[in-house]
Protein backbone atom coordinates (compact mmCIF):
# COMPACT_ATOMS: atom_id res chain seq x y z
CA UNK A 1 0.00 0.00 0.00
CA UNK A 2 1.23 3.47 -0.67
CA UNK A 3 0.98 5.80 2.26
CA UNK A 4 1.74 9.74 2.53
CA UNK A 5 2.35 10.87 5.52
CA UNK A 6 4.00 14.25 6.09
CA UNK A 7 6.44 14.26 8.60
CA UNK A 8 8.15 17.59 10.51
CA UNK A 9 6.81 19.67 7.48
CA UNK A 10 8.14 17.33 4.97
CA UNK A 11 5.59 14.89 2.84
CA UNK A 12 7.13 11.12 2.66
CA UNK A 13 4.96 8.78 0.32
CA UNK A 14 6.35 5.47 0.27
CA UNK A 15 4.75 1.95 -0.56
CA UNK A 16 4.96 -0.11 2.52
CA UNK A 17 3.47 -3.23 3.59
CA UNK A 18 0.57 -3.45 5.99
CA UNK A 19 2.16 -4.87 9.06
CA UNK A 20 5.16 -2.11 8.95
CA UNK A 21 5.27 -0.34 12.16
CA UNK A 22 4.98 3.60 11.57
CA UNK A 23 8.23 4.06 14.28
CA UNK A 24 9.97 1.82 11.29
CA UNK A 25 8.96 3.88 8.65
CA UNK A 26 9.60 6.97 10.38
CA UNK A 27 12.96 5.49 11.18
CA UNK A 28 13.97 3.59 8.36
CA UNK A 29 11.61 5.00 5.20
CA UNK A 30 11.77 8.57 6.56
CA UNK A 31 15.54 8.55 7.98
CA UNK A 32 14.29 10.20 11.13
CA UNK A 33 16.22 8.20 13.49
CA UNK A 34 15.65 10.31 17.03
CA UNK A 35 12.03 8.63 17.50
CA UNK A 36 13.46 5.12 19.39
CA UNK A 37 12.46 1.73 19.58
CA UNK A 38 12.73 0.49 23.08
CA UNK A 39 10.07 -2.30 23.63
CA UNK A 40 7.43 -2.51 20.86
CA UNK A 41 4.65 -2.86 23.16
CA UNK A 42 3.74 0.61 24.06
CA UNK A 43 4.89 0.03 27.61
CA UNK A 44 8.33 2.18 27.74
CA UNK A 45 7.39 5.44 25.47
CA UNK A 46 10.53 6.38 23.61
CA UNK A 47 9.26 6.37 20.56
CA UNK A 48 6.53 8.78 21.19
CA UNK A 49 5.55 10.83 18.56
CA UNK A 50 2.78 13.19 18.26
CA UNK A 51 0.13 12.55 15.60
CA UNK A 52 -2.38 15.27 14.15
CA UNK A 53 -2.01 17.21 17.99
CA UNK A 54 -1.67 14.32 20.02
CA UNK A 55 1.21 12.31 21.66
CA UNK A 56 1.00 8.55 20.60
CA UNK A 57 3.38 5.61 20.67
CA UNK A 58 4.28 5.16 17.34
CA UNK A 59 5.84 1.14 18.26
CA UNK A 60 1.81 1.37 18.77
CA UNK A 61 0.48 2.23 14.84
CA UNK A 62 0.75 1.08 12.15
CA UNK A 63 2.34 3.18 8.83
CA UNK A 64 -1.31 2.69 7.03
CA UNK A 65 -2.99 3.80 9.63
CA UNK A 66 -1.32 6.85 9.91
CA UNK A 67 -1.94 7.44 5.78
CA UNK A 68 -2.40 11.66 5.23
CA UNK A 69 -1.79 12.06 9.10
CA UNK A 70 0.86 14.83 10.48
CA UNK A 71 3.23 13.71 12.62
CA UNK A 72 6.28 15.48 14.61
CA UNK A 73 9.24 13.77 15.97
CA UNK A 74 11.92 15.34 18.20
CA UNK A 75 13.61 16.30 15.10
CA UNK A 76 10.76 19.13 14.90
CA UNK A 77 12.35 21.25 18.07
CA UNK A 78 15.48 21.99 17.06
CA UNK A 79 15.09 25.17 15.07
CA UNK A 80 16.92 25.21 11.10
CA UNK A 81 19.77 27.08 13.18
CA UNK A 82 20.41 23.98 15.49
CA UNK A 83 19.11 26.39 18.27
CA UNK A 84 17.99 23.70 20.46
CA UNK A 85 14.08 24.43 21.61
CA UNK A 86 14.03 25.06 25.37
CA UNK A 87 12.67 22.05 26.84
CA UNK A 88 16.06 20.47 24.73
CA UNK A 89 17.76 23.32 26.44
CA UNK A 90 16.24 22.74 30.48
CA UNK A 91 16.74 18.90 29.45
CA UNK A 92 20.57 19.73 29.95
CA UNK A 93 20.76 22.35 31.94
CA UNK A 94 18.76 20.26 35.20
CA UNK A 95 20.38 16.94 33.94
CA UNK A 96 17.47 15.56 32.62
CA UNK A 97 19.01 12.75 30.81
CA UNK A 98 22.30 10.43 31.17
CA UNK A 99 22.10 7.40 29.02
CA UNK A 100 19.53 9.96 26.51
CA UNK A 101 17.67 6.85 25.48
CA UNK A 102 14.12 7.76 27.03
CA UNK A 103 14.95 11.34 25.88
CA UNK A 104 13.11 11.91 22.60
CA UNK A 105 9.67 10.66 23.81
CA UNK A 106 9.82 12.36 27.12
CA UNK A 107 10.50 15.39 25.06
CA UNK A 108 7.54 14.88 22.93
CA UNK A 109 5.28 13.98 25.86
CA UNK A 110 6.63 17.52 27.94
CA UNK A 111 6.36 19.50 24.32
CA UNK A 112 2.57 17.69 24.20
CA UNK A 113 1.59 19.06 27.52
CA UNK A 114 2.91 22.01 27.05
CA UNK A 115 1.14 23.34 24.01
CA UNK A 116 -2.16 21.94 25.78
CA UNK A 117 -1.55 23.59 29.30
CA UNK A 118 1.41 25.89 29.43
CA UNK A 119 1.52 26.33 32.95
CA UNK A 120 1.41 22.76 34.30
CA UNK A 121 1.38 22.06 38.20
CA UNK A 122 4.21 19.02 39.10
CA UNK A 123 1.45 16.77 39.21
CA UNK A 124 0.12 17.11 35.79
CA UNK A 125 3.71 17.25 34.58
CA UNK A 126 4.34 13.63 35.96
CA UNK A 127 0.46 12.49 35.30
CA UNK A 128 1.95 13.73 31.23
CA UNK A 129 5.29 12.09 31.39
CA UNK A 130 3.45 8.55 33.27
CA UNK A 131 3.69 6.22 30.04
CA UNK A 132 7.23 7.51 29.56
CA UNK A 133 9.75 5.04 31.17
CA UNK A 134 13.29 6.19 32.16
CA UNK A 135 15.91 3.86 34.22
CA UNK A 136 18.77 6.25 34.61
CA UNK A 137 17.17 9.63 36.46
CA UNK A 138 14.40 9.06 38.71
CA UNK A 139 12.62 11.58 37.38
CA UNK A 140 13.05 14.41 39.22
CA UNK A 141 15.27 16.18 37.34
CA UNK A 142 12.69 15.84 34.41
CA UNK A 143 10.12 17.03 36.13
CA UNK A 144 11.79 20.14 37.27
CA UNK A 145 12.91 20.65 33.89
CA UNK A 146 9.44 20.62 31.69
CA UNK A 147 8.65 22.71 34.73
CA UNK A 148 11.28 25.11 34.63
CA UNK A 149 10.11 25.94 30.84
CA UNK A 150 6.69 27.24 32.45
CA UNK A 151 8.32 29.86 34.37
Amino acid sequence: MIVAIEINGELYEREVETRRLLVHFIREDADLTGTHIGCDTGNCGACTVIKDGRAIKSCMMLAVQADGSSIETVESLAGADGDLHPLQQAFSAHHALQCGYCTPGMLMSAKHLLERNPHPSEHEVRRAIQGNICRCTGYVNIVEAIRSVTR
